[in-house]
């Protein structure tokens, strides 16, 4: 009995220490990736922001580099449509829209209408882009809101006349291949420059289906996706109007 006793109490021994080794590499392996996870997550953004931007193609293998020399973050509190200083400036983080601050009471605004979320963030990132000149030639905004599964988020380029729009650039969503997918198709996103936000400070973009090439404020709907679709329209109609950066837009600061 006591030689059995021990085996057992070996084994028992043995696998819990392989358990604890085994966690402490997991750990320590978590820990040691965070930082190129974030460096990651840091560049796929930047890229993002110059395919809206229509830089990608220039940046070559210098996407930190060719963002760095043309684009500026830029912070606007959409209660005002005016620029604010970075929120989290001091604490060592870069500020995103999209986090806690868009769910506490204290940083963000209760949302109404069918976008797809509850609260949206009172500061929100924009970015300049800027010639060789240094002159504002697109202004980049941040949009999400709700698909056929979950969210969808994206860029909106307008030229610096704010009205009218460049790229639509959808990077992060859950839509079904083939379909709702299709919001980036560079065919279908093509659809969309030189389209006009607005008419006669109303906002007038709309996704239809057989919208015509010639219709200055129509894109065609996805064929197959009518909920994507108008998904990408309850996203834009929002963040147009006044309770997103509708105010911002109005003001067209960057050209003071």
């Amino acid at each position: 009995m006591s030689a059995k006793k021990e085996t057992l109490g070996k084994t028992v021994g043995v696998v819990l220490a392989v358990c604890l080794v085994c966690s402490i590499i997991v750990s320590g392996a978590s820990v040691g990736l965070r930082a190129l996870q974030n460096t990651n997550a840091a560049l796929d953004k930047k890229s993002n922001i110059l395919t809206a931007a229509g830089l990608l193609d220039q940046a070559g293998g210098d996407i930190s580099g060719t963002y760095s020399k043309f684009v500026e973050e830029r912070f606007v509190d959409l209660s005002t449509g005016e620029y604010v200083a970075n929120p989290a400036k001091g604490t060592g983080k870069d500020y995103n829209m999209y986090g806690k601050v868009a769910k506490a009471a204290e940083t963000s605004t209760a949302v109404e209408g069918n976008v797809g979320f509850s609260r949206r963030a009172n500061i929100a990132n924009i970015y300049h882009i800027k010639d060789e000149a240094g002159n504002v030639s697109r202004v980049i905004l941040p949009i999400h809101g709700s698909g056929l599964w979950d969210l969808m988020y994206g860029f909106l380029a307008l030229d610096a006349d704010g009205n009218t729009i460049r790229e639509l650039v959808y990077y992060q969503h859950k839509e079904t291949p083939g379909l709702g997918g299709e919001i980036q198709n560079p065919a279908w996103q093509a659809l969309w420059n030189g389209k006009q936000l607005f008419n006669d400070g109303e906002v007038a973009i709309q996704v239809k289906k057989q919208a015509g090439k010639d219709d200055p404020y129509a894109v065609d709907a996805l064929s197959g996706a009518t909920l994507t679709s108008n998904g990408v329209q309850n996203t834009l109609s929002y963040w147009a109007g006044e309770n997103g950066f509708g105010l911002y837009l109005q003001r067209q600061s960057w050209k003071s």
